[in-house]
C-alpha cells in the first residue's frame, strides 16, 4: 500500500473533522493509497502547532503558498474560510496536486468557475466536501430512487435548522461577514440542502427566494461594547423547480431556537416516499406502495446492516455510526478515485452548479421574481 502525502490548510472546526478522517481511514477501510498526514498549515504558529500535536500531523507551516509548492505533497485539503478557497485551490491545481475543498466551493460563481477551470486545465483530481452524501442512510435513499422504488419524484422538502446565533449578544464572527463567508445560512448550511437535492432529485432549474437578517448589529469579537454590521443572511427560504419536473422547498436558518443541527429532507414520488433527519442519521424513513393497504405507511429502517453502504468497515448491526464517520467515508472515496486516476463526486463541477443555485436564490430574493439557474435547460 503506497503512501500519499496530505497537506491540510486550516486547523479549526473543519480542520479537526478532516484530521480525524485522514487519521481513521486506513484503520477501518483498506484504501489502496495510505494517507500520510504530512503537514498542517495555519496563520497562527502556536495554534497550528497545538493542532498538529493533538490531531497527528507530522509538520506545521504558516504559509500555505510554500506548502502547496512542495514536491512531496500530493493532496491539498482546503478547510479555510470561503474567501481563501479559490486562491489556495487554484495554486494547488497549478502545482499538480489533488484538491479537496470544503463547501461551499467559493464565495461567488465567478470564483467557483475559475477553480473548476484550474483543476480541469491541470488535469488533477478534485472533490468538494459535501460529506452528507456519504451518510449510509442517504446513500441508501439514492439507491432506492435509482432503482425506481419511489417512482417519479414529485416533491422535495429540505430544511437545515440551527440556533447557534439566536442570541443577539453572540459576536460578529467571520461567518457573519460576507467578505469572508460569501453568504450566511444560505451558503453555510443551505448549500448542503441544495447538494442533497441535486444528488437525489436532479438539477434545479428555477428558483424563487427570500432572505432575512434578523439581528443586524452584533458585538465585535473581543470588544463587547462595540457593534459591527452583520452582512449576511440569518435565514433563507426558496421554492424550486427541478429540470425533471418535481417542485420543492429549501429552507436554511441559524435562528431556529431548539434546533442544533436539524438537516431533514422528505421526497415524495408516484410510488413512495423517503425521509431523513441528520439528528437521527442511522435511520431512513421509507414508505412504499407495496403490501396491503391496511399496513402501508412510513417504516423506519435502521441503516446499520453489513449490506448497507460503508457499514461493513465499522461495527456490528445496531452499533451506530456518527457525524464524524461521514468525513472518513468521503476521504476513503477520494483516495480510491485518486488510485483509479479519476475525478470523484461531488467534484468542482458540482461545486459550481451548487454555487449557481445559491446565486440564483440570492438574486430571486433581491428581485422578488423567479430566476433561472445558469446552465440548466
Amino acid at each position: 500500500m503506497p503512501d500519499i502525502n496530505v497537506a491540510l490548510i486550516g486547523y479549526a472546526f473543519m480542520g479537526k473533522a478532516h484530521s480525524n478522517a485522514w487519521r481513521q481511514v486506513s484503520a477501518f477501510f483498506s484504501p489502496r493509497l495510505r494517507p500520510r498526514m504530512k503537514v498542517i498549515c495555519g496563520r497562527t504558529r502556536a495554534a497550528v502547532e497545538e493542532a498538529a500535536s493533538r490531531y497527528g500531523w507530522e509538520e506545521t507551516a504558516t504559509d500555505w503558498r510554500e506548502v502547496v509548492a512542495r514536491e512531496d505533497i500530493d493532496i491539498v485539503d482546503v478547510s479555510t474560510p470561503g474567501d481563501s478557497h479559490a486562491k489556495i485551490a487554484i495554486a494547488a491545481a497549478r502545482a499538480g496536486k489533488t484538491v479537496f475543498c470544503e463547501k461551499p466551493l467559493a464565495n461567488s460563481v465567478r470564483e467557483a468557475e475559475r477553480m473548476l477551470a484550474a483543476v480541469e486545465r491541470a488535469g488533477v483530481a478534485h472533490m468538494i466536501c459535501h460529506n452528507y452524501r456519504r451518510v449510509p442512510a442517504v446513500v441508501l435513499a439514492k439507491r432506492l430512487i435509482d432503482a425506481g422504488e419511489v417512482g417519479t419524484i414529485r416533491h422535495f422538502r429540505g430544511t437545515y435548522l440551527q440556533d447557534w446565533i439566536v442570541d443577539p449578544s453572540f459576536p460578529l464572527v467571520w461567518r457573519l461577514d460576507k467578505a469572508k463567508a460569501g453568504s450566511g445560512a444560505l451558503g453555510d448550511i443551505g448549500s448542503h440542502v441544495i447538494d442533497l437535492a441535486r444528488m437525489l432529485v436532479g438539477e434545479i432549474a428555477e428558483v424563487a427566494g427570500a432572505t432575512e437578517t434578523f439581528v443586524k448589529q452584533r458585538p465585535l469579537p473581543g470588544h463587547p461594547k462595540k457593534q459591527g454590521r452583520v452582512t449576511v443572511d440569518d435565514a433563507a427560504i426558496a421554492a424550486v423547480r427541478f429540470a425533471g419536473g418535481a417542485i420543492g422547498t429549501i429552507e436554511a436558518t441559524r435562528m431556529a431556537r431548539g434546533r442544533k443541527n436539524y438537516n431533514r429532507f422528505e421526497i415524495n414520488g408516484s410510488k413512495g416516499s423517503l425521509a431523513f433527519d441528520l439528528e437521527r442519521l442511522n435511520e431512513l424513513e421509507v414508505c412504499l406502495s407495496d403490501g396491503p393497504i391496511e399496513t402501508r405507511g412510513f417504516r423506519t429502517i435502521l441503516v446499520t446492516e453489513r449490506a448497507h453502504p460503508y457499514i461493513e468497515a465499522w461495527w456490528p448491526p445496531g452499533h451506530i455510526v456518527g457525524w464524524e464517520h461521514t468525513f472518513t467515508h468521503t476521504v476513503f472515496d477520494l483516495l480510491e478515485a485518486v488510485a483509479d486516476r479519476r475525478v470523484p463526486t461531488p467534484s468542482f463541477v458540482d461545486g459550481v452548479r451548487n454555487q449557481r443555485v445559491l446565486e440564483a436564490i440570492e438574486r430571486a430574493a433581491r428581485t422578488r421574481r423567479w430566476v433561472r439557474v445558469k446552465g440548466v435547460a
